[in-house]
């Protein structure tokens, strides 16, 4: 039985992965703020550290999988904390449980990206660079200067998919497969968060992609199966879009 470690496993995307894992014969340990085999909070660096420390200790130390999809939208208290999950939340897990996936058997890890990490200008901004170097107090403190919590979204999300993307070829060597899943808009309790506020609401209600609706999270976490699964033995490194076509109606051009 694979033994699989899921972040943000209590609610939307990450609870649909933990269902459809386990469906496939996969043992859980869940990550979250409550109702999780391991309760902590990833915003914080002893969090984090406690986090990794129970899941070690609850999979004697060998992991198979790792899925991160804890996270926080444009409703998030501040940019800061924002930045602080999406971000360190997730780079910290990978850096913390690498060598026990690198003990698992055909072991793969996969990231929850997002769209909106295409949005432009992300690139740019000056808190990616401070988080793709591990200096979490200043992208935290220029994420809160900013003040602009769509455009800490986007940063954190293009972040960790850089970070995805080069920790990939690393873990290739170990035989370690990294992925990342990029989700549009998906009827989680986030996005609707962000469609109730009333800052972004209307103009996250009015982005609709292509296929004429938002994802739900059993579409996301099937493919998350898939990326996971043997199936997959040859995909690393790679950014799949489950985004019901809005990355090809905004960028036709750039894939």
């Amino acid at each position: 039985m694979p033994v699989t470690a899921v972040s943000g496993s209590a609610s939307g995307i990450g609870a649909a992965v933990c269902a459809v894992l386990r469906a496939a014969g996969h043992r859980i340990i869940g990550i979250d703020r409550a109702n999780a085999e391991v309760v902590a909070d990833l915003s914080t660096r002893d969090g984090r550290q406690a986090a990794v420390a129970q899941v070690l200790e609850q999979s004697g130390g060998v992991l198979d999988g790792l899925v991160c999809c804890a996270g926080l939208g444009v409703t998030a208290p501040s940019s800061s904390v924002l930045l602080a999950v999406n971000y360190f939340g997730v780079s910290d897990l990978l850096d913390g449980l690498a060598d026990a996936l690198a003990k698992g058997q055909n072991p793969a890890a996969l990231v929850i990206g997002s769209v909106a990490a295409t949005h432009p200008g992300a690139d740019q901004q000056p808190m990616v660079e401070a988080m793709l170097a591990g200096d979490e107090v200043q992208a935290l403190a220029m994420a809160n200067a900013l003040g602009l919590s769509h455009v800490a979204y986007a940063c954190s999300k293009y972040a960790v998919t850089c970070e995805a993307r080069r920790k990939s070829v690393k873990w290739a060597a170990q035989g370690i497969r990294l992925n990342v899943v990029a989700p549009g808009a998906v009827e989680t309790p986030l996005h609707q968060a962000a469609k109730d506020d009333a800052r972004y609401g209307k103009a996250v209600s009015e982005f609709v992609a292509p296929l004429g609706r938002a994802g739900h999270p059993e579409e996301i976490a099937r493919v998350v199966a898939f990326l996971q699964s043997e199936n997959a033995s040859f995909v690393t490194g790679s950014i799949v879009f489950v985004d019901g076509g809005m990355d090809a109606m905004t960028r036709p051009q750039r894939f």
